[in-house]
């Protein structure tokens, strides 16, 4: 039986997710020049070989655009270095809430983004949280979509907060956080928001009793931070003992930093699938290194991940 070596490799997005994950699995990575040229051209080129190997690239696609196609080009690099499999770790999926036509002669980023990894030469995407799960099916090629509730989970247990209510900010956040409840035997609560127009919320209330308790806000991203602001809000004013916000990918876009320090949430607790933009006190971040590792290891043993989406 042949065994395939295995090479990590980082792009210049989020190197020092790349280095954890590297410490997990005890390994190096692997030597890559990025070079760009004045006209702002990207080129790669691997120092090793990697013939035959599995290459895992770990690059999360949030911007500046030119991490899509810097991970384009490495994808391409490694193939034309004739890798045996080359997986994208994408931590964070860009283009991703653009999943659907949701109005006349409008594009589909997710699904482009989909083709483009494909003509590049990707094997398998792995991926956490994305913004509309049905994105899976834009591709012809295993997609292992993970979930940051494998390290909130066990966050929000260490906490040991009474009388916990778990609330969406959006009622399209409702399966989310009903799997919170679910696993946490806890109440939920629902925000119902309506929008005037792109990163501005009109208005908000919530579906459910959240008088004296202490509220976890879950959702996957905050980009500027209005909604889970607003949200926080309105559960103070309904009588919230405590406002956390959970989020997986922390843009923290424009203003967004300034918006979560003046508002009513009490702490903002992301993932290190992007590099934090921001540095102010009400954050902290918990890594989901080990996930990813354990993921990658597992693509490489030929084993199963089913592990990796249950609660322990």
């Amino acid at each position: 039986m042949i065994r395939h070596k295995s090479a990590l490799v980082t792009g210049r997005a989020h190197p020092e997710l790349a280095q954890k994950i590297a410490e997990h699995l005890n390994t190096e990575l692997l030597d890559v020049d990025i070079a760009q040229f004045q006209d702002g051209e990207i080129q790669a080129y691997y120092k090793e070989t990697i013939r035959g190997n599995y290459v895992f690239i770990v690059q999360p696609t949030s911007g500046p655009a030119e991490n899509i196609m810097e991970l384009l080009i490495l994808i391409d690099a490694a193939k034309r270095a004739s890798a045996y499999k080359i997986i994208a770790v994408m931590p964070y999926f860009g283009y991703a809430r653009q999943d659907r036509k949701d109005s006349p002669r409008t594009s589909i980023g997710a699904k482009l983004m989909a083709n483009l990894l494909s003509a590049a030469g990707v094997d398998r995407i792995i991926t956490i949280d994305l913004h509309a799960d049905q994105i899976q099916g834009f591709f012809e090629i295993p997609v292992d979509h993970m979930y940051a509730s494998n390290v909130f989970f066990p966050y929000i247990q260490s906490l040991n907060l009474d009388n916990l209510c778990i609330v969406s900010p959006d009622t399209g956040g409702t399966k989310r956080a009903s799997v919170y409840a679910k696993a946490l035997d806890c109440d939920l609560a629902i925000g119902f928001k309506q929008r005037e127009k792109q990163n501005e919320v009109a208005s908000l209330q919530i579906i459910g009793d959240i008088a004296g308790k202490n509220c976890i806000l879950v959702d996957d991203i905050i980009d500027t931070g209005g909604t889970l602001c607003k949200a926080a809000a309105r559960l103070k004013e309904l009588g919230a003992k405590s406002v956390i916000a959970m989020c997986v990918h922390g843009l923290l876009s424009g203003n967004g930093p300034e918006n979560v320090m003046n508002s009513a949430i009490d702490k903002l607790v992301l993932t290190d699938t992007i590099p934090l933009k921001a540095d102010i006190d009400k954050i902290e971040v918990v890594s989901i290194s080990k996930l990813l590792a354990d993921v990658i290891q597992s693509v490489v043993d030929q084993s199963s991940i089913t592990s990796h989406f249950m609660f322990n």
